[in-house]
């Protein structure tokens, strides 16, 4: 993945041009070097668009690039090695040393030390990254700038009708759509939006072919657009399409004249085929060649996007959805026989039952695999294909691997890196914003502006969103505080494709090839004894990020439970210095060795669900990169580490203990939390006074606390806070007067049989609240009388609270007072 080399040179060049790096380089002397490093990557950085282009024939250069990859990922470490050693110095300075244990793991903490050994690693990188850059002019790569390699894709606008199968329904949909006289506007958009081979072009085609709409248009016009969105090639190709002359020295002004001549109170139809541009000037600028035709008149656009349709249409989208399987498996016979021959081969067509499930419905898929089996009469080549993942099978241009690898293309390259490690987690896995985002951050995917204030977490989720948007990701639910999807079978496989060197989802250690050099790795075998997963695991390269052995959300049957162990995870520890990612949820540990301190560059650790740990080892303290720590449902955790404080970077905490009283001096310091829940805390009786430090609060929740009797005092100063949850709390009352937070956006609470009435000051004085519920509160007499003034609040949801009998006015959302 040459995008990836690319990715990494831009994060290390950036941060080696900033203003920290610059005081580090000089308080450590070693400006000098840093700064030739700087500009080898940067000359290097410079051609890799042209060796992209040329790798896919040149084995040597391939070769190349991988080289190269390692020497990056190593500058990434040492740069990354000043940030931990500079977050260590912030906590010994704020907080003190904690003895020889911090000494041990800070082995070159004496300045002289780090400073000697961190020169002579910058020093090794820079004269490999040197012969690298030598061995550069073998293979004639040329400086290119802003350039992106532009794939054609043509269309046209005939089809056969027998061609057409299982879209009938879609067809009269959109034929209705084209039927209706318009509104005030003379030109309506009806846009098609579906992943790609999904069969739009062919709806498209089909409508365009039928006799209603020749006979309904004047003037009928097919266009396929492709990547390249030219305006004035663009109003050449519908001129000429419309019957009008174009020549090369046209200027713009000519096409328009001579195309308003043509669409002058014409009713016309016109099919833009396989749009992608996103630039809206430019879509205005070709529909302000287009608003003079008839009343009436339709513009039908297909495209993978949903921005893309959002931009070109104010109407409804049509969503093209997978057909049945049992119209899939006509298709698949229809492509893989001669007219009949099927009826000779039973078994075939039973191997073909199957083969068409894994194409999820997407008619491209199994044209592929038809045309694949065409001719093969063996079982055995049936059976092949079934059993094969389709990025593993040769395909021609028009097939459907290069079809979806078209939409990847397309992709800026940082939605690239973050698409290739949705990999590491199963077909049909639920993904959860919020977790994907974690592992994003930990591994430095997400790129923050210098312009802008955004935080990490919103750029991640713009980055989600921009995926759904391109269709990349589907089945959609928004929870409020995060949203959950799924991702098609078929760009799993294309993730697979383009992720394959750098990312390796393991699910038989036995029958996976290709995982030794990879940086991120998903082991989802469960199976296995501890010797044979720390055999496998001496297998993995040692310079593993992330390493995930669990995908559940969430499991009942402890048979499900991961086998890791003490001495296995010391194994992991050990051999893995590099770490961002650590997923041990659902594991069977019951000790958290004191050796992970070692792992300074973790961001990511994920314990939820281990039912047998009773203590973390306040090592782990030490642990001053950590963004995200899962504690949540660690049922037998008695405590928390007693230096927890010292986690500076920490942004998410989940937090089940057994504790009834949380240390002072503790959690309420830890300036950086985002994201704190406490969930099965069954002891716990209230939160420790000072929580109005922590001014980065984003979202704070207590479920299942059934002894907590008061909300923490100081909320009033966390103005961050948006999303407040409070469920199953048995003894929590919630007064009138006390300090609530001011701009909330969502609260939901629920199960609190002590709850009367609604405090007038939970609820904000301006109008920040969107989402309000409240769900199981037998008790619960009144609202607050500021409630109907938010006449802009979205959604409220209100069950089963049989007394609340007096509704503020105007309260007009639909609501069940009991079950």
């Amino acid at each position: 993945m040459t995008e990836l080399v690319s990715f990494i040179a831009v994060d290390v060049i950036e941060k080696l041009r900033s203003l920290a790096y610059q005081e580090i380089s000089l308080a450590w002397g070693i400006a000098s070097d840093l700064k030739k490093l700087e500009d080898t990557m940067s000359t290097i950085q410079a051609v890799l668009l042209d060796a992209d282009e040329k790798q896919a024939e040149n084995h040597q250069l391939k070769v190349w690039l991988e080289r190269l990859k390692a020497v990056f990922h190593d500058a990434v470490d040492v740069v990354d090695e000043f940030e931990c050693e500079d977050l260590r110095r912030q906590v010994v300075k704020t907080y003190g040393s904690t003895g020889r244990k911090v000494c041990r793991f800070f082995s070159f903490s004496n300045p002289l030390a780090f400073g000697i050994k961190m020169g002579h690693r910058v020093k090794k990188i820079r004269e490999r990254l040197d012969l690298i850059a030598k061995d550069r002019d073998q293979f004639h790569l040329k400086v290119r700038h802003d350039e992106k390699h532009i794939v054609h894709r043509e269309t046209h606008s005939f089809v056969c009708d027998s061609d057409v199968i299982g879209r009938a329904n879609d067809k009269q949909k959109i034929i209705n759509l084209l039927m209706q006289p318009g509104d005030d506007v003379n030109v309506s958009v009806i846009p098609i939006v579906g992943i790609g081979g999904m069969g739009k072009t062919t709806l498209a085609q089909s409508v365009y072919n039928d006799k209603m709409v020749k006979t309904r248009f004047y003037l009928r016009v097919w266009v396929c657009v492709s990547v390249d969105f030219n305006v004035k090639k663009l109003s050449k190709e519908i001129l000429k399409s419309a019957g009008g002359v174009i020549s090369e020295s046209m200027s713009m002004n000519e096409v328009q004249a001579s195309l308003q001549s043509i669409l002058e109170k014409n009713r016309f139809f016109i099919v833009l085929d396989d749009v992608w541009n996103e630039d809206r000037s430019k879509w205005i600028a070709i529909k302000n060649l287009l608003i003079g035709g008839g009343q009436g008149s339709k513009i039908l656009v297909t495209t993978r996007s949903q921005k893309v349709a959002s931009m070109m249409a104010s109407g409804p989208f049509h969503h093209i959805k997978g057909l049945s399987n049992d119209v899939c498996l006509s298709l698949l016979l229809r492509w893989a026989f001669n007219r009949g021959e099927e009826k000779q081969y039973p078994k075939l067509v039973e191997i073909g039952q199957q083969i068409v499930k894994k194409c999820k419905g997407v008619p491209l898929a199994v044209r592929t695999l038809g045309s694949l089996l065409y001719s093969k009469t063996e079982e055995s080549d049936w059976i092949s294909i079934r059993d094969s993942e389709i990025w593993k099978l040769e395909q021609q241009e028009e097939d459907i691997l290069p079809a979806l690898r078209l939409s990847y293309d397309q992709l800026p390259s940082y939605l690239k890196q973050c698409f290739a490690y949705c990999l590491l987690y199963p077909k049909d896995f639920r993904y959860n914003s919020s977790y994907l985002i974690q592992s994003w951050m930990a591994n430095g995917l997400l790129q923050k502006s210098n312009k802008s204030n955004q935080e990490l977490e919103d750029i991640g989720l713009q980055y989600i969103k921009e995926l759904l948007s391109r269709s990349f990701f589907q089945e959609v639910q928004d929870h409020g505080a995060f949203l959950t999807f799924k991702m098609h079978d078929l760009l799993h496989d294309l993730s697979l494709y383009v992720g394959k060197n750098d990312y390796c989802l393991i699910e038989n250690i036995h029958g996976t090839s290709n995982f030794e050099k990879a940086r991120h790795v998903s082991i989802l075998e469960h199976n296995l004894g501890v010797d044979a997963m720390r055999d496998f695991l001496y297998k993995l390269s040692n310079n593993l990020r992330t390493i995930i052995f669990s995908c559940k959300e969430c499991t009942y049957d402890e048979h499900d439970f991961i086998n890791i162990n003490e001495s296995l995870m010391e194994t992991c520890i050990s051999r893995f210095k590099y770490l961002r990612v650590l997923d041990l949820k659902f594991s069977r540990l019951e000790v958290v060795p004191s050796l992970i301190s070692t792992l300074k560059h973790l961001r990511y650790l994920d314990l939820r669900g281990n039912k047998k740990i009773k203590r973390l080892p306040n090592s782990i303290c030490n642990l001053q990169n950590l963004e995200t720590l899962m504690l949540a449902g660690c049922e037998e955790l008695e405590e928390l580490p007693r230096d927890i404080r010292k986690m500076i970077s920490l942004r998410y905490l989940w937090i089940t203990t057994k504790q009834m009283h949380l240390p002072a001096n503790g959690i309420e310091y830890m300036c950086s939390l985002r994201n704190l829940v406490f969930i099965g805390c069954p002891r716990l009786l209230r939160f420790p006074e000072g929580i109005q430090r922590l001014t980065a609060l984003h979202r704070l929740e207590f479920t299942y606390c059934e002894n907590l009797t008061s909300l923490p005092r100081g909320m009033k100063h966390l103005t961050a806070l948006e999303v407040l949850g409070i469920w199953d709390c048995e003894k929590l009352i919630l007064m009138e007067g006390d300090d609530y937070p001011m701009r909330l956006r969502r609260l939901t609470i629920g199960f609190l049989p002590k709850l009367v009435s609604l405090p007038q000051g939970l609820i904000p004085s301006a109008n920040t609240l969107q989402f309000l519920a409240i769900y199981h509160c037998g008790n619960l007499e009144k609202l607050p009388q500021r409630l109907p003034n938010l006449s802009s609040l979205p959604k409220l949801d209100i069950l089963n609270c049989p007394k609340l009998l007096s509704l503020p006015k105007r309260m007009d959302r639909r609501i069940v007072l009991k079950d």
